[in-house]
């Protein structure tokens, strides 16, 4: 019976009421008569269909098959669960064996039987689904897991290729990656129209994990009857035998396909895309295989789910810290507009786009490639139409908005936030027009023409690629962007409420510091009056004529000046000791100033010490030029400042190589200055000493004073070692670089392919047999081979000597303690002891290929 696609509203697209040949069918009611029967049951049970009909399942069965099937379709707890059975002796009197699928369907209960493989099988199918499971875990993104997964099913189903076909949103579908045997086409990267796989074929998919289709050409077997009592056809959406649609046949003959399989990928209840199978011979895949396919299919999905979940989270965290940093940024800001940049800045590194624009306030802001302003005020009038409180992205503007036909190379896509109430504001972001090239499997323009089925949805007769250039698009938002997006529209929404809410309560302190800062201005210039009323009235003791009082006075006046503007150019913020010194010493020494040395780093002091610090420095630094080691031609001053222990600041004067000095016989007002401002005014403390090479001072600042230290500049870097460069990778400078490896361990050849391409190569060929490498030889040439010395029943010698006698060096690689006979015939070929790692097979490759050869 054929289905006409045109018309068909069921689930089922398949060949209803016919199943493959490599098995049989029986649907039962719920009394266990048998209802239907396929034609293909005289192979397996021993009857035809019709003499089936009719008959109570315990003159077919026996008693202990019927107990079984009874228990496993007890345990069916859904719509969609298949019940299985293996190695079952299913008729009475013979020890035949047979693998058994159950499922319901309204309340009829169908039982798929296929002969089981009574030889038994060398691999248990599940571990080596376990161990693949196992090493997808590792995988780091999609791409990886998608690359290792199609890998994986090749080698286990033995079909000649694997493809992960991904459906993107408007249900086109596209290979994303692929596994194929050595000379078949590839696939990778074609697109294929959403009539490949229509709707109802996505919703079998996605209720039916497995679609196996063992040879194109084989003649199927009806279900008798075709209906039943109630005029019923039977239900075989959930049959893994079931025959499918003959126009999907013809498709696959199309391509030269045999045999094909597809496993579904479900995503958290949708269809993600499939695992495809080609095989260019019919192929029939026992049903512990296939059983354990879809498992490994779930568990892909469940692993690929998760990847999925770890980029959103990744990508939900940098989108809440750059909230967190508009936040900050924001939290004294008064207006967007006027830090677009910023804002900017952060989105760039979450969303890709090619200019961006604001209008925000009546301000209008653009940054790098935009629509004119007149342009986007037009496009500002058309976003106020669209929904609010959301954002709105496409990728082809011009569609909505034809006016923006005139600037698709400036603006194709767009992407814009609404941040304020209405009149809504907006930023912005725009992608320029990307020429795509769409690389379709045929015509995606001719999905339906005249076959040999009537004007149905017939496979186009072409499978070569067809190009086709999508003008007015630009890349397309994704939905991890658009997620993004919305986040910040909400920080700045957030950052907008705060601003207001800030504008309002500033009003209101507006006058309050007006006041406080009028008197804080008063209390610090009388506090300066004070001051320098204090030096006038201290330096009187100094018994110096009017002219050194005057000086005496107007220096010290300066030096508080000095100090004043170092701390109010930082806004009356903490400022460099070290520069306050530098300051005293230029100002006051003049061409003696290179006689005084800095050691140590620096220390950042806070005002309320600055003051007193400088007039501390200016009495040594005066004194020094009056009386010490700066009063001659030969003397020098030492400055230490370092950091002691509970992070007070240690500051050592040390001078040498001037005139003796004594302790003086007085104390003026400099020397008072010297020895008591730093403990009174500071809390500090000071030791000051007179020996005859020089005055030593050392001083302690409380660490309540300091704001931090700084490090002393470091000097130039050591030159690195030759032995810390990092190695070139031994195949990366050879010409177009093919490396044969031949391997019969799955797990150890995907290992290996992984670690020559990380070494440079730019192809494997990975092969698990003598008969495989020589096939590979005889159509590309390579430049070295690793070969496994054991495969099982054969050995790699043939190999071996195929590249000795072409001159291609290789190495061999063994799970033995020793390379045994190889000594004899191949003295001078290194051994690779797996397990090996990438590093030792970098050292064997370097010693085969840079290796001067034995004479």
């Amino acid at each position: 019976m054929e289905v006409d696609l045109t018309n068909c509203d069921r689930e089922e697209i398949h060949l209803l009421g016919h199943v493959q040949s490599f098995g049989c069918l029986i649907a039962l009611s719920s009394d266990w008569l048998i209802m239907h029967a396929s034609q293909s049951t005289e192979r397996f049970l021993g009857e035809k269909a019709t003499n089936l009909i009719g008959l109570p399942l315990h003159q077919i069965l026996s008693e202990k098959a019927i107990h079984e099937v009874r228990g496993a379709v007890q345990l069916l707890s859904t719509r969609d669960s298949i019940g299985r059975l293996f190695d079952l002796k299913l008729l009475p009197g013979s020890d035949r064996l047979f693998n058994l699928a159950l499922h319901r369907t309204g309340r009829t209960t169908i039982i798929e039987i296929e002969a089981a493989d009574e030889k038994g099988q060398c691999v248990d199918p599940l571990m080596q689904v376990h161990n693949i499971v196992s090493r997808l875990k590792t995988c780091k993104d999609v791409q990886s897991l998608a690359e290792t997964a199609a890998r994986f099913l090749r080698v286990f189903l033995g079909f000649d290729r694997v493809m992960v076909y991904r459906f993107a949103k408007d249900d086109t579908g596209q290979v994303i990656t692929e596994s194929a045997a050595h000379g078949v086409d590839t696939f990778l990267g074609l697109r294929y129209p959403a009539s490949d796989i229509p709707r109802q074929a996505r919703a079998l998919y996605l209720r039916s994990v497995i679609r196996i289709i063992s040879d194109v050409d084989d003649r199927v077997s009806p279900i008798l009857p075709e209906v039943n009592s109630e005029n019923e056809k039977l239900d075989l959406s959930l049959s893994t035998l079931r025959a499918v649609s003959p126009i999907h046949l013809e498709y696959l003959r199309n391509m030269g396909v045999k045999a094909s399989m597809s496993i579904s990928i479900i995503v958290d209840g949708k269809l993600w895309g499939l695992f495809a199978c080609h095989h260019y011979k019919p192929l029939v895949l026992d049903y512990v295989t296939r059983s354990a396919a879809e498992l490994f299919g779930q568990m892909f999905g469940f692993l690929l789910a998760h990847q999925l979940e770890v980029r959103r989270k990744q990508d939900s965290e940098v989108a809440r810290e750059l909230h967190d940093d508009l936040m900050r940024h924001f939290a004294q800001s008064s207006s967007l507009s006027d830090d677009l940049d910023q804002i900017i800045d952060g989105l760039r590194d979450l969303v890709a786009f090619d200019g961006a624009a604001a209008w925000i306030d009546g301000k209008f802001q653009t940054s790098g490639a935009t629509p004119t302003r007149d342009e986007i005020m037009t496009l500002v009038r058309f976003l106020n139409t669209t929904a609010t409180s959301t954002v709105y992205a496409t990728d082809c503007l011009m569609q909505v908005h034809p006016p923006a036909a005139d600037y698709t190379q400036r603006a194709s896509g767009v992407l814009a936030m609404p941040v304020s109430r209405k009149p809504r504001d907006y930023i912005m972001l725009f992608r320029g027009e990307i020429a795509k090239q769409v690389t379709w499997a045929g015509n995606p323009e001719k999905p339906v023409e005249l076959g040999p089925n009537g004007v149905r949805l017939t496979p186009r007769k072409s499978f070569e690629s067809w190009k086709e250039i999508v003008h007015g698009h630009s890349a397309e938002w994704t939905p991890q962007e658009l997620e993004v997006a919305d986040t910040i529209r909400v920080t700045l929404l957030e950052v907008v409420l705060r601003m207001a809410d800030s504008a309002n309560l500033e009003r209101q302190r507006a006058s309050e510091r007006q006041e406080l800062l009028i008197a804080e201005l008063n209390h610090r210039v009388r506090n300066i009056l004070t001051l320098i009323r204090g030096l006038v009235e201290q330096s009187k003791s100094d018994l110096l004529s009017i002219e050194e009082f005057t000086a005496n006075v107007s220096d010290r006046i300066q030096a508080l000046a000095r100090a004043h503007d170092q701390i109010t150019r930082s806004n009356w913020n903490a400022a460099s000791l070290r520069e306050l010194v530098e300051t005293e010493v230029n100002a006051y020494l003049g061409a003696k100033r290179d006689r005084v040395v800095f050691h140590g780093g620096d220390a950042i002091v806070k005002p309320d010490a600055y003051a007193t610090l400088a007039l501390v420095i200016h009495e040594l630094t005066t004194n020094s030029a009056k009386y010490g080691s700066l009063a001659d031609s030969l003397g020098r001053v030492d400055v230490t400042l370092t950091e002691e222990d509970d992070g007070v600041l240690g500051i050592r004067w040390v001078e040498s190589g001037g005139p003796p000095v004594k302790a003086p016989v007085r104390r003026g007002f400099g020397s008072t200055v010297i020895e008591r401002s730093i403990p009174f005014e500071l809390g500090g403390k000071v030791e000051v000493t007179y020996p005859l090479t020089g005055l030593t001072a050392e001083m302690y600042v409380p660490a309540r004073h300091i704001a931090r230290f700084e490090a002393q500049p470091a000097g130039e870097p050591d030159l690195a070692d030759n032995d810390a460069q990092t190695q070139v990778p031994p195949l990366s400078g050879l010409s177009s670089p093919t490396v044969l490896l031949l391997e019969d361990n799955m797990i150890i050849a995907m290992d290996g392919e992984r670690f020559l391409a990380n070494l440079g190569a730019e192809k494997v060929l990975t092969a698990s047999s003598v008969t495989q490498a020589m096939s590979m030889l005889d159509a590309e040439t390579v430049v070295c081979g690793v070969l496994d010395l054991n495969l099982g029943i054969e050995n790699s010698l043939p190999v071996a000597q195929r590249l000795r006698t072409t001159g291609v060096p290789f190495a061999f690689a063994t799970g033995y303690g020793d390379a045994g006979e190889l000594a004899e015939e191949y003295p001078d070929v290194p051994v690779l002891t797996k397990p090996y790692d990438e590093d030792e097979l970098a050292a064997i490759l370097r010693q085969i290929l840079f290796a001067t050869a034995p004479e």
